[in-house]
């Protein structure tokens, strides 16, 4: 239910006039739910009001209105997905922020009503396929932030120009202006299409008015220097995490990125799935790239999630963990072709006890590597919250040996197994068995076996939906039916 104080202020914003006159006589103490109420009704020019007149020096928009329910318990009547409209007006009232402040300081003036210096964009936008039209992605963020960069250093310049020509200081030089200056804290997504607009916005807006402090960076499908040169223009203080993929950098491409990541001492998170790596490509008795590769590695001393997905690290997984100073508590080793040694190196290793995610999607576990998982599981029992095992052949007798050691996970809160051939009885088994996890709340399981139709499924649709055709619909909402009776009367429903 809505406070009276908001209702108040969702009435004013409707009203764009008025909200304009009514912020002259507002204390700052209103402006937080005013901006709260204006972001939630797509105000856009309330918001622009709003955020040229900020009175305070931060203005941190998750904190104000939450994102995807992280904060339902603070405002739970605040939609999932800011508006794309909400975000560029907040951008674009940045901008003319300090395009008037710089003005103004070509003219010798200082008055100023708006005292923002820190806009903290973080965990705003993302890439959720159900994001809709009115949503904002990343990408789109990202670009929009970086021309109002290049807009605002332009601006500076002009006006550099010409109070040039009309002031001088003591010495008969030019008294250059001191404009005010607005902190951007955010996370960026760049590809090759929005690369140069990235790279001249962290270039040239360093020094200007309006500077990107990327928080957490992603950049799929660049090139060796295109991707080192992002990372060296980046302020290394606030990088948190860095995220690399599609980028086919291969051994030698890491070796020559991984360097610049020295820089970010407060890096925790390191992705980079899709990277070409191949160990049998090595000549043998030649490891000088995974022995380089794994000393940079173990040069972030505050590293804590490492994804390696998709990368053939068959029978390397020691030497490439074994310089990291301090345990991993995020693992992603997917389609990683890892042997028996692999998975009994991790079970041994310091990492073991502190993982809280793992992914070994993609091997299989129906042969030699069944009884390492187990002992790997045993290992991380105590500390395990995220578990993905997708496509690795489980079948239902396998799945079931598995069980004690999958239960002795006590805090286990998500487990993956989609791309297994289980049948009904092996997930009603599974059911049965794991609802002694008190905290497990999301498992996602395959189409059973026993539910696809026996006759051959039709060639893929446009939607690329290879086995829909295949599934026996009314059967498989049976199936759903029943699972989901097992859980209410098993009170986990």
């Amino acid at each position: 239910m809505h406070s009276l104080v908001f209702l108040c202020a969702r009435r004013l914003v409707s009203h764009c006039p008025g909200a304009r006159r009514a912020l002259d006589l507002l204390p700052a103490e209103l402006y937080p739910v005013l901006f709260q109420a204006a972001f939630l009704d797509g105000r856009t020019l309330a918001l622009r009001d709003l955020v040229g007149t900020w009175p305070f020096p931060v203005l941190s928009i998750r904190r104000l209105v939450g994102h995807r329910g992280r904060r339902r318990d603070r405002h739970p009547f605040l939609g999932e997905k800011p508006s794309k409209l909400c975000v560029q007006a907040v951008i674009l009232a940045v901008v003319a922020h300090l395009r008037r402040a710089l003005e103004e300081s070509c003219r010798g003036t200082r008055w100023r009503r708006c005292r923002l210096r820190v806009l903290d964009m973080t965990g705003l936008q993302d890439d959720d396929a159900d994001r809709g039209p009115e949503g904002m992605s990343l990408w789109s963020g990202t670009v929009a932030l970086a021309k109002a960069c290049i807009e605002v250093s332009k601006h500076q310049s002009e006006c550099l120009k010409r109070g040039s020509k009309r002031r001088k200081g003591p010495s008969g030089t030019s008294a250059a202006p001191q404009p005010l200056s607005v902190e951007v804290r955010t996370d960026l997504f760049v590809n090759g299409t929005s690369f140069g607009v990235l790279r001249d916005a962290l270039q040239t807006g360093a020094a200007g008015p309006l500077r990107l402090k990327c928080r957490d960076f992603h950049a799929e499908e660049l090139s060796v220097a295109g991707t080192v040169s992002l990372l060296e223009s980046l302020e290394p203080a606030g990088v948190r995490r860095v995220d690399l993929r599609f980028n086919n950098l291969g051994l030698a491409g890491l070796c020559a990125v991984l360097p610049h990541l020295a820089r970010f001492t407060h890096l925790l998170s390191l992705k980079l799935p899709y990277s070409n790596v191949d160990v049998r490509r090595l000549p043998a008795g030649t490891d000088a790239g995974l022995r380089r590769l794994a000393a940079q590695l173990g040069g972030l001393p505050c590293l804590k999630e490492l994804n390696l997905g998709s990368s053939r690290l068959s029978g390397k997984l020691r030497q490439l963990l074994g310089d990291l100073r301090a345990p991993l508590e995020s693992l992603e080793l997917a389609f990683c072709y890892l042997l028996p040694g692999d998975l009994a190196f991790l079970s041994q290793s310091l990492h073991a006890p502190a993982l809280r995610k793992l992914d070994l999607s993609g091997h299989d576990f129906s042969e030699n590597l069944f009884q390492p998982l187990r002992r790997l599981l045993e290992e991380t029992s105590a500390s395990l919250l995220h578990l993905d095992l997708m496509e690795c052949r489980l079948t239902d007798a396998r799945l079931e040996a598995l069980l004690p050691a999958l239960c002795r996970c006590s805090r286990l809160r998500c487990l993956g197994l989609f791309g297994n051939p289980l049948s009904t009885p092996g997930l009603k088994t599974l059911l049965r068995r794991t609802v002694v996890l008190p905290d497990l709340r999301l498992v996602v399981y395959p189409y059973p076996v026993d539910c696809y139709s026996p006759e051959p499924p039709r060639p893929p649709s446009a939607s690329g939906r290879l086995f829909e055709d295949a599934v026996d619909e009314e059967r498989f909402a049976a199936v759903s039916a029943e699972l989901r009776r097992m859980l209410v009367s098993s009170g986990r429903a």
